[in-house]
C-alpha cells in the first residue's frame, strides 16, 4: 500500500499544500522581481496621476452622484424578483393555495421594498 493510499485525507493534505503553494510561489516571484530587476525610477511623471494617456486637469475631488448607480442597483433587485415571479406565472392554474400564498408573500415584500424606496425618497431624480 502506498503512502497516498494510507488515509484519506493525504489527498486534502496534498491539495492544501499545492493551493498554498501556488500562490506563495507567485507572490515570491513578483517580490524577488520587484526588489532586483524593477528600476525605480521617482520623479514628478512617475508620481502624477494617469488618465488613459492624457494629462490630468482640473482636481481629483469632484462631487461624485451616487444617485445614478443607486437607480440602476434598484433597477436590478426589481428586475431579478420579477424574473423571479415568471415561473409562478406559468404554473399560476396549477398551483395549490401553499403556493399562492408564498407568491403573496413574495409580491408583498416586493412591494414593501417599493414602498420603502419610495418613502425614503430614493425614486427622486433630483
Amino acid at each position: 500500500m502506498t503512502t497516498s493510499a494510507s488515509h484519506p485525507y493525504v489527498f486534502l493534505a496534498w491539495l492544501g499544500l499545492v493551493a498554498f503553494a501556488f500562490p506563495a510561489s507567485a507572490l515570491l516571484l513578483a517580490r524577488i522581481y520587484f526588489r532586483y530587476f524593477q528600476r525605480p525610477l521617482p520623479n514628478a511623471s512617475k508620481a502624477s496621476t494617469y488618465e488613459c494617456g492624457v494629462a490630468s486637469a482640473g482636481d481629483s475631488w469632484i462631487e461624485f452622484k451616487a444617485h445614478y448607480y443607486l437607480y440602476a442597483l434598484f433597477f436590478l433587485i426589481f428586475d431579478v424578483e420579477a424574473v423571479f415571479l415568471l415561473p409562478f406565472a406559468v404554473v399560476y392554474g396549477r398551483l395549490p393555495v401553499g403556493g399562492i400564498l408564498c407568491m403573496a408573500a413574495f409580491l408583498a415584500l416586493l412591494a414593501e421594498g417599493l414602498v420603502w424606496l419610495w418613502g425614503r425618497g430614493h425614486l427622486q431624480w433630483t
